[in-house]
């Protein structure tokens, strides 16, 4: 072969006619295939092909390679999925330490109080920024409104949720605390969400403050408070000072995310307001009257939007 190459390029350069009629019989290589003195008409052919063949598809509209699906709709879904997993997981796995009796289960009835909707706020900023994402997020405490509601009118007996969310073990009392506990979550999600500090305040007081007032009240609660002797100085001072941090710690976790803008030095001033009533409202007298499930969260609103001016 290599005679043959260097007898023809003798040729060629013997006969100059033949160098100028090369062009026109021996096209130029294609740009896809690499520079070779041995690149047939075969070769030229499959890059033709090629060519046509990427047109082609050049022409075919997005949507032939695509889903119609929306970003938001997607990621949104997907958020809803996570929290309702988070939601259940939470509770059983408090439930699985109940029953192993590694804690006890009115502590492990308000560390779910606690900890409960302060993870479903604090995965608030996984959701998009539509407008619908609220809705979407309301879905888990929905789903839970009517389990309460279903076990609690006794459609279908459930006595572990019973055990492990009520007091006296009555399935009517699933229709009280924590139903006003879900209600709650729902109503701050649907009227401020994650654009305003009153939600967030209202929320951290009724899960942090109140949740934990209850806790150490029972444990460090021998010194009554004067005008109800069912409540401790030890669970009131308690949930100002956890209200006042929580809160203050979430809207810092809001504020960095970009969803407001706040003067901290005011807003402490108006964060210790909230609490110094919501701690007030909760060491009332409340026997037959309103449950700490919503006057707690309702009066942080009305005193944080008055404070706050949203």
């Amino acid at each position: 072969m290599a005679a043959v190459a260097v007898a023809a390029a003798t040729t060629t350069a013997a006969n100059p006619k033949l160098s100028l009629l090369r062009p026109h019989f021996c096209p130029p290589r294609h740009a896809f295939y690499p520079t070779t003195p041995y690149l047939n008409m075969h070769g030229i052919r499959n890059a033709s092909t090629f060519i046509q063949k990427q047109r082609r598809l050049l022409l075919l509209p997005p949507r032939a390679f695509t889903l119609d699906v929306p970003g938001p709709l997607l990621q949104d879904a997907g958020a809803t999925i996570l929290v309702v997993g988070g939601a259940y997981g939470l509770v059983a796995g408090f439930d699985y330490l109940t029953q192993r009796q590694i804690i006890e289960q009115n502590l492990s009835r308000k560390l779910v109080h606690i900890l409960s909707g302060l993870l479903y706020m604090g995965c608030w900023p996984i959701f998009s920024t539509s407008t619908d994402a609220r809705y979407f997020a309301i879905i888990a405490p929905l789903l839970n409104c009517t389990r309460l509601l279903v076990h609690g009118l006794s459609l279908v007996p459930n006595e572990d949720l019973i055990k492990s969310v009520t007091r006296e073990g009555k399935p009517e009392e699933l229709l009280r605390g924590p139903l006003y506990y879900v209600l709650m979550l729902i109503l701050s999600s649907l009227l401020f969400w994650r654009d305003s500090p009153i939600g967030v305040v209202s929320l951290s007081m009724m899960c942090g403050g109140d949740g934990i007032a209850d806790i150490m009240g029972r444990r460090f609660g021998l010194h009554k408070i004067p005008y109800n002797k069912q409540k401790s100085w030890a669970g009131s001072i308690s949930m100002f000072l956890v209200g006042f941090l929580v809160s203050v710690g979430m809207l810092y976790y809001f504020s960095k995310l970009g969803y407001f803008e706040l003067d901290w030095l005011k807003t402490m001033e108006r964060v210790a307001m909230v609490a110094i009533v919501a701690t007030l409202v909760e060491s009332l007298p409340t026997k037959g009257g309103l449950d700490d499930n919503i006057s707690v969260p309702l009066v942080s609103m009305l005193t944080a939007y008055l404070s706050f001016g949203f």
